[in-house]
């Protein structure tokens, strides 16, 4: 189990959250609804989903990562 107040948890909620939105975006109704503010408190969301699909990559090795050393390592 992940904790959100140590560094490594709080790496893994960030890369949840980028992965989770970049989803979000690919759907069309929830891009209307939850990703069309681009200021604010609900432009978070957008911008973490511009950093999800612009940066597919290196999320995606980043995931990984994360995956391996939280299953093996930690």
């Amino acid at each position: 189990m992940a904790n959100v107040y140590s560094l490594d948890g709080l790496l893994v909620f960030g890369l949840l959250f980028i992965c989770t939105c970049a989803y979000f975006r690919k759907v069309p109704r929830l891009k209307t609804w939850l990703l069309s503010e681009k200021r604010g408190v609900w432009g978070v969301f957008y911008k973490a989903a511009v950093i999800g699909t612009r940066l597919h990559a290196a999320v995606a090795i980043s995931c990984i990562v994360m995956a391996f050393y939280v299953l093996f390592i930690k």
